[in-house]
């Protein structure tokens, strides 16, 4: 008999629920034992995925928040510095990934990040500095599920209850955090500054944030797709994330119907894009015409916008600590109008944010930011 790599997962998710006393006969875990935050398992994190300067890494399971607003499942890892925490614990990042796909295979928890060259230097220059490392996979990457893709406030959840998961099995990390995040996890590191504070409860002290590359205002570009928009390929990074999206709209909003608004051709593609870590989808669906994939327009959805809003777009007001944003102006995943217009937003609504840019592409920018955003955390735990 074949099973999907979604269904095995999903049968080991419950048998382990089982074993842990989550799940006791037939029924479903109990609201206390699904709290945010919650610990299902722990593991030794494989030694190849040890960022340079950790003292101790584990692979973590907890409760946190799907799109239904229902206790759901996310994986992640955690790292502690060398040397001797402070007196009140190492202060913590929580840090969101990058796209690296949207199958279970692609959790940075289990393979490393999509770019870990570039990744393992930025981290590892966190952890060189006193801090601790909390790591979301995501809500669905690693868990049953397919991970809705740039939804907000999903991975929102997935960053603060990382944290709290983390604490929970390392006496040795503060509550004090920051959220940090790049491209897809810039977006989260954004907006999970926007709820923070409501989501993490009493139990945290959050003190700020930093996003580069962050996608935000990217909504708009979705709101003409349809048949025959774009009529032209995307580059092949701007391509699969579309079908990313795609791929995260239908599974947290399958009362739209997104497959009612694609041809044949759109849902084979959309489902093989679930199938492929970032790169491989680069690869498979470079030269794909999106306007191709659509049967009829998407804005015929009704309030389009509101939902694609609700579900991705970066809030640009109700922040209560600083958010620092970098940005690549030779970027061309995360073009710098999208970081651009979300910064003027923010400041035309009085918002505590600094922008600083740089002359290099996605990648380059997030290593240059670290000269200034390592002193800016510094100064939010003075």
């Amino acid at each position: 008999m074949f099973f999907s790599s979604r269904a095995l997962a999903a049968a080991c998710v419950t048998a382990a629920l089982v074993a842990t006393g989550f799940i006791v006969g037939p029924g479903a875990a109990s609201a206390e034992d699904t709290a945010p935050g919650t610990i299902v398992d722990v593991e030794e994190l494989a030694s190849e995925l040890w960022l340079p300067g950790a003292a101790e890494a584990k692979r973590i399971t907890y409760w946190t928040i799907g799109s239904d607003g229902l206790p759901a499942l996310s994986t992640g890892a955690f790292f502690v510095p060398e040397g001797t925490a402070p007196e009140d614990g190492w202060p913590v990042i929580g840090w969101a990934h990058g796209t690296s796909g949207v199958d279970d295979n692609c959790a940075p928890s289990l393979v490393g990040p999509a770019d870990p060259a570039r990744d393992r230097q930025y981290l590892g220059a966190w952890l060189g500095q006193g801090y601790a490392i909390a790591a979301t996979d995501y809500v669905g990457l690693g868990t049953a599920g397919i991970m809705p893709y740039l939804d907000g406030k999903v991975e929102a959840h997935s960053v603060v209850d990382s944290v709290k998961a983390s604490r929970a099995v390392e006496a040795s990390l503060s509550n004090k955090w920051v959220a940090v995040g790049q491209s897809q996890g810039g977006g989260a590191a954004i907006i999970t500054a926007r709820y923070a504070t409501e989501y993490g409860g009493p139990g945290l002290d959050y003190r700020g944030a930093v996003g580069t590359g962050v996608p935000a205002n990217i909504e708009l570009a979705l709101l003409p797709a349809g048949p025959g928009f774009l009529p032209i390929s995307l580059s092949k990074g701007l391509t699969t994330y579309a079908l990313y999206i795609l791929s995260g709209l239908r599974a947290a909003h399958p009362e739209v119907n997104i497959n009612a608004y694609l041809t044949d051709e759109g849902r084979e593609t959309v489902d093989k894009a679930e199938t492929l870590c970032v790169l491989d989808a680069e690869e498979e669906f470079d030269g794909l015409v999106t306007g191709d994939l659509f049967s009829r327009p998407l804005n015929q959805i009704p309030n389009f916008y509101g939902l694609l809003n609700d579900y991705m777009g970066v809030p640009t007001r109700g922040y209560d600590r600083p958010v620092f944003i970098a940005q690549g102006l030779l970027d061309t995943d995360v073009p710098a109008p999208a970081a651009l217009s979300l910064v003027a937003q923010m400041k035309a609504n009085g918002q505590d944010v600094t922008l600083h840019t740089y002359p290099s592409d996605h990648s380059g920018a997030m290593l240059q930011s670290q000269t200034d955003s390592l002193p800016f955390v510094k100064q939010l735990f003075d």
